[in-house]
């Protein structure tokens, strides 16, 4: 049952053997043994992808909610230890699990020696999967929704950044409306970028606001380490999370730019299906990623590479928009 459904979630034999560890020839035989053990087809296999059967899909239902209970079943027999062992599966926004998530885990590992992880990170993560143990979750402006447990992990500020090479040929910007004499390096969804200086809270008085809609960015791309990347290379200057950024601004291989100004904020929690019975892998696991990454509203990796925003007081607060 456990193959059946991993080879639906992957998409192909082939991937779930990877992801399970086996051949694919084993992976293979092992769905072929399930369908004659049934008497039915359970998958429609072609050269180009796997489909369901009409009875596939019903059974793929029904083993899916049974080893959800076999999962809490094990949870309710181990809760009893006190050392967390086992395989958790994490899901996470790739970035994220490059930056972070990969250099914690050595740590991790030592203090739970018997717990293997499965990381995976093919893209966005803004709710919970219930196919994985533990949901790394990153929301800007929406709240939150849905029937999961969450905990937040910290805030993320995305800021302006280059390299002081590239800063010191083209200069320091002290104002948005001087980005227009920079190269700029944007998300291909990105059509204008809105700067903000003033308090944090949504209580305050409205503070300086400055929209930009650059006519053609030098680069543009929804990938964030490809930009990462240009911006090290001292193609020009971008926006990125703080937590992508953060060991370039300790080694000095980047320079936030516009300190004083915000342009987005991220939260990240750390979320899992609500059940009754929650595995102490899991909870290890949560537990650890609260304490590395503090779990309070604030910005950890701002604060690391101490250039966290300081908003200066502005006297008049102005809207003012910029087209080029």
């Amino acid at each position: 049952m456990r193959v059946f459904s991993r080879v639906i979630e992957e998409g192909s034999f082939a991937g779930a053997a990877r992801q399970l560890n086996l051949s694919a020839a084993v992976v293979t035989r092992l769905v072929a043994d399930l369908e004659e053990h049934l008497g039915a087809r359970l998958i429609n296999r072609t050269t180009r992808r796997l489909a369901l059967t009409d009875i596939g899909e019903l059974y793929l239902e029904r083993v899916r909610q049974i080893l959800t209970e076999v999962e809490e079943a094990e949870a309710l027999a181990s809760a009893a230890t006190s050392e967390p062992r086992g395989h958790l599966r994490v899901l996470a926004p790739p970035a994220f699990a490059v930056h972070q998530i990969a250099k914690h885990l050595p740590r991790f590992r030592e203090q739970y020696p018997k717990v293997t992880l499965e990381l995976a990170a093919p893209g966005p993560v803004e709710t919970v999967d219930e196919n994985y143990d533990v949901s790394i979750i990153q929301v800007g402006r929406q709240p939150l929704d849905g029937d999961f447990v969450a905990r937040l992990l910290a805030r993320s500020e995305v800021i302006t950044c280059a390299s002081p090479d590239y800063l010191d040929r083209r200069g320091r910007p002290e104002h948005p409306n001087e980005l227009h004499h920079h190269e700029a390096m944007l998300p291909s969804f990105a059509r204008e970028i809105t700067f903000h200086r003033g308090p944090w809270g949504d209580d305050e008085p409205a503070g300086e606001s400055v929209t930009l809609v650059p006519a053609r960015p030098a680069l543009s791309t929804t990938h964030s380490d490809t930009m990462y990347a240009a911006a090290l290379a001292s193609m020009g200057i971008s926006g990125l999370p703080s937590y992508v950024v953060e060991d370039a601004l300790l080694e000095h291989a980047l320079e936030r730019v516009l300190p004083e100004w915000r342009v987005l904020t991220l939260r990240l929690y750390a979320a899992m299906p609500t059940r009754k019975y929650v595995p102490a892998r899991t909870r290890a696991f949560i537990d650890f990623l609260v304490q590395t990454f503090g779990g309070r509203e604030h910005d950890p990796w701002l604060q690391a590479a101490g250039c966290e925003t300081c908003p200066q007081q502005v006297a008049m607060p102005e809207q003012r928009s910029l087209l080029q």
